[in-house]
């Protein structure tokens, strides 16, 4: 492995990080937009969501489902670009929504804040949503300490989710109509607060850790095996290129609207890594 390199840069505040269709896709949730990242670096705009954009992912039929924050909506966007609602979180999720990670089925999962972090409220935790391919929305498991980033296993058996307040991993056994069960500690990671995530096929997960400001290779049971040192807090990181070896990383300065929106100081940095990326997203 070589050093972090700065690849992008000019983004506000840069979130779900996803390869697909040999390019890099990423919400940017205060220029309220869903961008690709070509292999020659050019950014391109692909969606507006005034709601804010946060997590991706895509349905079997190539649908994009996109998490539209502040009104607390997932979005489906179909391969000809027609934009509709498909789920109304607002009655389930306590804060913002967040991350989300979609399963081959099309089975999303999504993450809210569980309070208003935005205004400084008081912490609360948060249910971790799941809708059906169908749009149907549920609880799937409650009381976590802010679930955020979350990856799916290459078999779909098992669902990580990170407990950004809480320090660790939550892993779930899938059932097979999406429902969650078996709630175990993946691993703990003390003094950290997980953000976006992914996995590889030796099954370790990188962590982008928002405080710590470092994205770090973690085993299960909280071993950390590598670590890179990012310049500000590092928010996401996805696997991606042709080989799954290209780790890609999002750092800002911040997550405040008064300390980024406008501004363009968040930027991607990457390296190559061993093991490819494996599983969702």
């Amino acid at each position: 492995m070589s050093t972090l390199e700065t690849i992008h840069t000019g983004i506000d505040f840069g979130e779900g990080p996803r390869w697909h269709g040999d390019q890099l896709w990423f919400s940017d949730f205060y220029r309220h937009g869903v961008f690709t990242l070509d292999a020659a670096g050019v950014e391109t705009r692909r969606l507006t969501v005034s709601g804010r954009p946060s997590g991706l992912g895509w349905m079997p039929d190539a649908t994009m489902l996109v998490v539209s924050m502040t009104d607390r909506r997932v979005l489906a966007v179909d391969p000809d670009g027609e934009v509709s609602e498909h789920a109304d979180l607002s009655d389930l999720a306590a804060g913002f929504t967040n991350d989300m990670v979609v399963a081959a089925d099309g089975t999303a999962y999504v993450g809210n804040f569980g309070f208003d972090s935005e205004g400084a409220g008081e912490f609360a935790p948060a249910d971790l949503v799941m809708i059906t391919p169908e749009g149907e929305a549920s609880v799937a498991a409650k009381g976590l300490m802010f679930p955020n980033g979350s990856v799916i296993t290459p078999d779909g058996s098992i669902l990580v989710v990170a407990e950004t307040y809480g320090a660790r991993y939550t892993a779930f056994d899938i059932g097979s109509g999406g429902e969650l069960s078996s709630r175990r500690t993946w691993a703990e990671v003390p003094g950290s607060a997980p953000d976006g995530c992914c996995l590889d096929a030796e099954g370790a997960i990188w962590m982008a850790d928002f405080t710590g400001q470092r994205v770090a290779r973690v085993l299960e049971g909280g071993e950390i095996t590598h670590s890179f040192a990012t310049d500000g807090h590092a928010v996401a990181a996805v696997l991606g290129g042709d080989d799954r070896r290209t780790l890609s990383v999002f750092v800002s300065p911040g997550s405040h609207p008064d300390v980024v929106a406008g501004k363009g100081l968040s930027t991607i940095v990457s390296t190559r890594v061993e093991v490819p990326g494996a599983g969702l997203p």
